[in-house]
């Protein structure tokens, strides 16, 4: 009996099933397809192999041995094998299906060696059987057969057989793939991956869409060799993730700073979102990567609302230009604040600052507006205002990750009342995302999913800490990756 655990008979044995099953699946051999799967067992060269298969927990159970060796308790040591590796495992197995551990190692070889032994001890020489004689043999059957016209009765029988062929042809295709999907196969496994995706923050209605547009994407779709429909489904979901955090529009905004200053105008980004989030801060971060690739910045007050909104962006300011002393810049500091004070009109100050900025060749002009909630319609009419007035480059919102699907709802009604509340037929709406604390969610990323899938625009940014570096782009496998970890 050789040891499965050895990689070399491990590799041989994998390579030989694969053989087993290219020739099971060839539609132009059947015959010998019955032949094959008849007793389970396969030969090469030296070696015989026995095979079972178990399709509800998607496994195959190996047994290998030397071709001239008569092993009569094969047949019950694979059995045994299959039901002791069930009940021990069966629920890490149920719980994430066999597929996971194809690469893990299982403390199973003294349950193994323990069941050889048994097996081996409790076999027993049997006498061999008198052979038939030819009336008795299968042969013989099938002669006189041949020469009995049948109607109806022996016609069932042949469907029977031919059905019993099927089932077990059925069975290892479903196990290793050519196998077209139909929705009924899918639907377990697109609702448990549906129940993951909203443990994991996806809004329960965007979890339910991006299943159903997966169940349409494979509908009738033939699976490859050795492929499952679970392990199929979890790819169209992973490719379909990934297509979402990555929208058709990019925004680059070095390429487009470089552009505006070619044409000798700042390039303007306005901030808006609710109260706080971390607008002034992730302001301030933005300011720093600016800085550091080399752009002046001045820093626009428009948060005339808030008490101590503007002595927030001075400490910015001051902080800034201390990690960047204007000596290092020929004398000029490279970020400046320009505020009017409270009770102002906030489209009014944004307007000078964008004028000030083109008169002094500042490259970039970010624009600090106050929180507001979305329902409040004074607050996101004068929002809409500014935006419309002074016509920004890129209008970022400023959500948390932190709160999940909340951040959702809030995207969705600024958007929508940006809409509402502008004067213009075409108004302006949110352009990128910047998604705060995103260090503190661990694996729960599915609020990046939700906010990127219904409004189809990017996240441009995520905060990852509380110092002025801690800023990144959005890595999107490495989010979806999270997404579908268990």
């Amino acid at each position: 009996m050789y040891n499965f655990s050895c990689p070399t008979v491990r590799g041989l044995c994998c390579r030989i099933l694969r053989f087993i099953m290219w020739h099971t699946f060839s539609m132009g051999d059947r015959s010998g397809l019955q032949e094959r799967t008849g007793n389970s067992s396969f030969t090469h060269n030296a070696l015989s192999l026995k095979y079972k298969l178990d399709n509800e927990f998607e496994l195959v159970f190996v047994v290998g041995f030397q071709k001239i060796l008569t092993l009569t308790y094969v047949d019950k040591f694979i059995d045994d094998v299959q039901l002791h590796f069930r009940d021990r495992y069966k629920n890490e197995l149920g719980q994430k299906g066999a597929l996971k551990f194809l690469v893990n190692h299982f403390e199973f070889e003294d349950d193994f060696s323990r069941l050889l032994r048994e097996a081996e001890g409790g076999s027993i020489a049997r006498p061999q059987k008198p052979m038939r004689t030819y009336n008795e043999s299968q042969k013989s059957q099938k002669t006189v057969k041949s020469m009995i016209e049948t109607k109806g009765g022996d016609k069932g029988k042949e469907q029977t057989g031919r059905k019993g062929f099927g089932g077990m042809f059925g069975m290892l295709k479903g196990l290793v793939g050519s196998k077209t999907l139909t929705q009924q196969d899918m639907e377990p496994i697109l609702e448990k991956m549906k129940d993951h995706l909203i443990a994991k923050n996806v809004a329960a209605d965007i979890a339910s869409q991006l299943c159903d547009s997966v169940a349409k994407k494979l509908e009738g779709k033939v699976m490859g060799t050795f492929t499952t429909v679970a392990s199929t489904v979890k790819q169209a979901l992973q490719e379909s993730l990934v297509q979402i955090l990555q929208p058709k529009r990019r925004v680059d905004i070095l390429r487009d700073v470089l552009e505006a200053r070619a044409q000798r105008k700042p390039f303007v980004i306005t901030f808006c979102g609710v109260n706080g989030v971390g607008k002034s801060t992730n302001l301030a971060k933005i300011s720093y990567w600016l800085i550091e690739n080399g752009f002046t910045v001045l820093i626009a007050a428009c948060d005339t609302f808030r008490a101590g909104a503007v002595e927030q962006l001075r400490t910015h300011q001051r902080r800034l230009n201390s990690l960047h002393p204007p000596e290092q810049h020929g004398g000029h500091p490279v970020v400046q604040l320009f505020e009017k004070g409270y009770g102002k009109d906030a489209a009014g100050i944004a307007m000078e600052a964008i004028a000030y900025a083109r008169n002094q060749c500042f490259d970039v002009v970010l624009v600090d507006t106050a929180g507001r909630m979305q329902d409040n319609a004074p607050l996101m009419t004068a929002l809409a205002k500014l935006i419309a007035v002074n016509t920004p480059d890129l209008v970022l919102f400023v959500g948390e990750a932190l709160v999940g699907n909340e951040a959702v709802d809030q995207l969705v009604k600024f958007n929508q009342a940006l809409a509402d509340h502008s004067m213009s037929d075409h108004p302006r709406l949110i352009d990128g995302i910047v998604l705060t604390k995103f260090d503190t969610i661990d694996d729960k990323v599915g609020a990046a999913i939700s906010m990127t899938y219904i409004t189809g625009q990017p996240i441009v940014f995520v905060g990852t800490g509380q110092t002025y570096s801690d800023l990144r782009s959005l890595n999107a496998r490495a989010v979806v990756n999270a997404l579908m970890k268990a």
